[in-house]
């Protein structure tokens, strides 16, 4: 199976977590290849798969190989595969720096690396032949048990094979010729976490060809100095987000100093037992997370939703969104809450792109391009992955005029972003991972 059993992460779950919690402090170091294994580093092999006993290992899947060009025993061996592999790790729930080594001593190799649900974390770095680095990336672990209560996050069905609520860290090795020769995983306690809450538009889509800008947002980050934890769901509302207790998900995970980030709008507008009207209820509800951020010593941040895709015969897009937008705007200068206006950017990005050329930034493919779909699909709230990317970038820029000390730990090789100019779908890089779905996203 590609997973382990959804009956033992429910049943044991409990004696994971509090088992994990008294190893938060230690690391891991795993010896990739076949040949002489480095001092302190387990060695891994092609064959082995993730087993609960053993720990950690390669999810099933496309097979790995080993190659050993001798020398350095860190170095010198390396696993590699000419498809996505993924491996696994059992660790407690919390903040982690992780330690790559990748490359080749004789041929060139090329790699990108997600985790958990397609979390970008390192885009494409490739190494010429006889070249090998190090990279570092920071990565967020959740568990569905809450901390310091006997509660559990409510999971929809669809998210009980998730890679983000399984008690473990898992690591996507993609690209066109990945070759990782170690891996290091140590305990951030220090840095900052910004949390994500939101829905469909901000979420960690778990399958190709879905997106969503939450996602895509680690990669423009000091890794190291900040962790991204991305704690939005499909077709999540305020009140049901916090009904499903993943606001207190959060909260109990929350240290002074960390953030918030909020945004909801596409699904509150909706009827229903979770609609929330602009001027009203929907702020009345959005005070009622930032007192509770607050009281936790936290700064919450608030993100206006994105456009839907819907154009008039002008090409300007209709606002679909009704009064949200304004109603955040208007609360974030009452109550004097920093503010990313993603609404009024998206706007400038949709229209920049055209009627057309928009279609790339989402879900649009015709029937055939993923195993199963037997339809187009046409779908104008979910993005594709070049699509987040760009909405990511919106944000990492408002993001960048604020007065938060959180701007001080993007990266500072990040280029220029303008909406009204964004770069090509051409110039895009991403390869697909192997986990594909024709099932489109809660939320709409």
């Amino acid at each position: 199976m590609f997973r382990i059993s959804v009956w033992l992460i429910l049943t044991f779950g409990i004696i994971l977590t509090g088992k994990a919690q008294q190893e938060y402090s230690k690391s891991w170091k795993f010896d990739f290849g076949e040949g002489k294994v480095a001092k302190g580093y387990q060695q891994v092999k092609p064959n082995m798969n993730y087993s609960s006993s053993r720990g950690y290992g390669f999810l099933d899947g496309e097979p790995v190989k080993a190659l050993d060009r001798g020398g350095d025993e860190l170095k010198g061996d390396f696993i590699t595969s000419e498809q996505p592999f993924f491996f696994t790790v059992d660790v407690p729930e919390g903040n982690y720096d992780v330690k790559v080594v990748l490359g080749d001593t004789q041929e060139s190799s090329s790699v990108t690396i997600r985790v958990e649900n397609r979390r970008l974390v390192l885009g494409r770095t490739d190494t010429e032949p006889g070249e090998q680095v190090e990279k570092v990336f920071s990565v967020h672990v959740r568990y569905p048990e809450i901390k310091g209560t006997d509660e559990k996050v409510r999971l929809k069905s669809r998210e009980l094979e998730y890679l983000h609520w399984d008690h473990q860290l898992t690591i996507e090795f993609n690209g066109e010729k990945p070759k990782v020769a170690a891996i290091e995983i140590t305990p951030n306690t220090q840095a900052p976490t910004v949390f994500l809450a939101g829905n469909s538009t901000v979420v960690d889509q778990a399958n190709e060809p879905w997106a969503a800008w939450g996602q895509m947002f680690p990669v423009f980050f000091e890794h190291g100095e900040v962790v991204i934890a991305n704690h939005a769901e499909s077709g999540e509302t305020l009140k049901s987000f916090r009904g499903a207790k993943r606001l207190e998900n959060i909260l109990s995970l929350m240290k002074p100093g960390d953030y918030l980030f909020i945004e909801f709008a596409h699904n509150d507008q909706k009827p229903g037992g979770n609609h929330v009207d602009p001027f009203t209820t929907y702020q009345e509800v959005i005070r009622e997370y930032i007192a509770a951020v607050k009281a936790k010593k936290g700064i919450p941040v608030l993100v206006t939703s994105m456009h839907r895709r819907r154009f008039d015969e002008k090409g300007k897009i209709i606002n679909t969104l009704d009064d949200y937008p304004a109603a955040m705007r208007e609360l974030a200068k009452e109550d004097d809450i920093t503010l990313i206006d993603l609404n009024a950017m998206s706007k400038e990005l949709y229209e920049a792109w055209g009627v057309e050329e928009s279609k790339k930034a989402f879900v649009h493919f015709r029937a055939g391009t993923f195993e199963g779909q037997d339809k187009d699909f046409a779908d104008n709230t979910h993005f594709s992955t070049y699509g987040a990317y760009q909405l990511a970038s919106c944000v990492v820029l408002g993001l960048s005029q604020t007065d938060l000390k959180l701007k001080d730990y993007l990266k500072k090789d990040i280029p220029v972003f303008d909406p009204a100019s964004p770069p090509p779908f051409e110039d895009f890089y991403w390869p697909l991972s192997s986990k594909t779905s024709i099932i489109k996203p809660d939320g709409d």
